[in-house]
């Protein structure tokens, strides 16, 4: 499955009709790639929601990332698991889960720590943020240059993270992002699919309806 396009970041949700619903509609809008990132502790719920969506995913061919939860991302047979600073090894994940799965590894504003993760054995690396963002409003910025100075450097593929909207996606793309991570410009959208087909056509990707 191959890492460029829209990569739909899940919000939280307690519902779990409401978020296969939201999933749906990024996927018919073209999302290529989807992380499932719920920060509660309630274990069931969160196993209950990464299984329907690895379900739903696998309808359209997309795969389903489980942020951050190794354990997890090997329970409920993800397609595989995005590690941050905190998160565990990538030995460790790469391990468990099996050369099949895809590893993505966080790496800020630090091209050491990309070259370290590819050397690793990461699928992808993401760095970010690039503008300010909800989510992590105390992320360090990253700069253009860091993507076209990691285009030079590294083949595995580039993910953009922090603050995206499609105001400024284009930018992103034009630096060398392979994929644009996006959670609040999507799903706080008013309409999920239409805002997930704006992102879609950078890539020149088409929507499904």
């Amino acid at each position: 499955m191959p890492i460029s396009g829209l990569y739909a970041l899940t919000q939280q949700c307690a519902d779990t009709a409401v978020l296969l619903d939201q999933v749906r509609q990024a996927l018919e809008g073209g999302a290529q790639l989807v992380q499932y990132r719920d920060k509660s502790n309630d274990v069931a719920l969160r196993f209950e929601q990464a299984s329907e969506l690895r379900a739903l995913c696998r309808e359209f061919g997309v795969a389903l990332i489980v942020n951050d939860d190794l354990r997890l991302a090997a329970l409920m047979d993800a397609d595989g698991v995005h590690l941050g600073r905190e998160d565990g090894s990538l030995r460790e994940a790469r391990l468990i889960l099996g050369p099949g799965k895809i590893v993505g590894v966080s790496c800020y504003n630090d091209l050491q720590l990309a070259i370290a993760a590819q050397q690793g054995g990461a699928d992808y690396v993401a760095f970010g943020s690039f503008f300010a963002s909800p989510t992590k409003p105390g992320a360090p910025p990253a700069p253009f240059d860091l993507l076209r100075q990691a285009r030079h450097e590294l083949s595995v593929p580039l993910v953009a993270i922090g603050g995206i909207t499609l105001a400024n996606a284009n930018l992103l793309v034009a630096a060398g992002a392979d994929a644009l991570a996006v959670i609040s410009a999507v799903f706080g959208s008013p309409c999920i699919r239409e805002a997930a087909a704006g992102f879609s056509k950078l890539f020149n990707r088409p929507t499904v309806h």
